[in-house]
């Protein structure tokens, strides 16, 4: 049960005829006593005569998959099943993260109807939010208390990365038609395949001259080359202990999430075939042989459940799921944060034994950089050089990944995605791929 304002209102009516009464020569407490029995009584009765709240049917009409933090609605579609009319208040109970109002909905069903009460959502967290029941309060004829009873129905949504870093994709995509459509290279190189034949113009590379299409045209015809395509880029996002560490507004791990779809919607435009692995010392998540327009729905479905875990990532089998992944020579993008010498010594011991068979690019998440305080006292200096060892230990790190033959990129979580777009870009028109 509950009790209302109502309740309370009476009550405190009570003052009344007890000041009324006791200037007739009535006990105080006697004339209290029989207030507060009278009310309780009232209050009792109309308990007693709210109706049932278990008699409501409720179901839900939720979808199935929303993005972070973007605006969504959930719709209850309460039928009452008794025979009296329900008035009163319900809420749905999702938690917190998923960004429900918490005002209380109102209820007005009469008996046999069904009412749609519509419950937006704003999620906060990515993975699954559930809701099992629905909290529902029965007011009473007189409306000074009422029944309260949990009604089970179950709803379920699954919240994806935003893939904020979509807006980096027209730009790259321009550059990549560039490079591979619609302006095919002329020079031949390693990682480059025959597109097309065109005539010969003065300036062009005559070691590129194809004289059995020049004879049988009877003019000077040039062969043109493209990058190959079919290639292999392995994303591998470290899950460890590192990617849970605060940057901005999220974490390393959020970044990294970004930086791989944008790597991966690009790699996929330009022909190429996408794995990814989310490891620390198990597989937390794995997306292999989808291409297509599929591959970015089946990435978001894949790292929608996965939260970092506070555990050190073992690189060793980190890189034995990336030979498990192919055989061939590949991309492989890490995406990991080795930021401080001693932690990153197990990376980098194991880092070589890569770099020796494929292309490795680094990624790290780093924060933006702090201006230097104007007024400083002995916590601004203490702040201050923790910051400046913090960024030498970074660049000592990242100078140890260069000398093991890997691109290291560091950046803020919102140039991370495109700075590494840009180094898959570089090495196609390159021919390294």
């Amino acid at each position: 049960m509950f009790v209302t304002w109502r309740a309370a209102a009476l009550v405190a009516v009570g003052i009344v005829p007890v000041v009324a009464l006791s200037t007739l020569g009535v006990q105080p407490w006697l004339t209290t006593a029989a207030w507060v029995v009278l009310s309780a009584t009232l209050i009792a009765l109309d308990v007693i005569a709210a109706p049932n709240p278990r008699a409501l049917v409720i179901t839900r009409d939720v979808p199935a998959r929303t993005l972070l933090a973007s605006p969504t609605e959930t719709v209850l579609r309460v039928m009452n099943a008794g025979a009296r009319r329900m008035r009163g208040r319900l809420r749905d109970a999702w938690q917190p993260t998923a960004g429900a109002s918490p005002e209380r909905l109102t209820l007005d069903v009469p008996p046999g109807e069904r009412r749609d009460l519509v419950v937006p959502l704003l999620p906060r967290r990515r993975g699954r939010l559930v809701s099992d029941m629905v909290v529902v309060r029965v007011d009473g004829p007189l409306g000074l208390a009422g029944r309260q009873g949990i009604v089970p129905s179950r709803g379920e949504v699954k919240v994806l990365p935003p893939f904020t870093a979509r807006r980096h994709l027209p730009s790259r995509l321009a550059r990549l038609r560039e490079l591979d459509g619609n302006t095919s290279i002329q020079v031949r190189g390693q990682g480059t395949e025959f597109d097309s034949l065109r005539e010969y113009v003065r300036g062009d590379d005559v070691r590129s001259i194809d004289w059995r299409a020049t004879a049988r045209a009877g003019t000077t015809m040039l062969r043109t080359w493209r990058p190959e395509r079919d290639r292999h880029v392995v994303i591998v996002i470290d899950t460890g202990r590192t990617s849970a560490a605060r940057v901005g507004d999220g974490i390393r791990l959020d970044a990294a999430m970004e930086a791989s779809l944008l790597l991966a919607v690009l790699a996929q435009r330009a022909g190429d075939h996408v794995h990814l692995v989310m490891f620390d010392r198990v597989v937390r998540a794995r997306v292999t042989g989808v291409d297509g327009p599929a591959l970015p729905a089946a990435m978001v479905d894949a790292m929608a459940g996965v939260d970092a875990h506070l555990i050190d990532t073992d690189w060793e089998a980190a890189h034995a799921q990336v030979r498990a992944l192919t055989n061939r020579p590949a991309l492989v993008v890490l995406l990991t944060a080795q930021d401080e010498v001693d932690a990153s010594r197990a990376f980098l011991g194991s880092l070589p034994a890569l770099t020796a068979r494929t292309q490795v690019v680094v990624g790290s998440v780093t924060g933006e950089p702090v201006e230097r305080p104007t007024r400083e006292d002995a916590v601004d200096v203490y702040r201050a050089a923790a910051r400046e060892r913090g960024s030498a230990e970074a660049e000592r790190v990242a100078e140890a990944i260069r000398r093991a033959g890997a691109d290291a990129i560091t950046d803020t979580p919102d140039m991370l995605p495109p700075r590494i777009a840009d180094r898959y870009l570089a090495l196609k028109a390159a021919g390294r791929l």
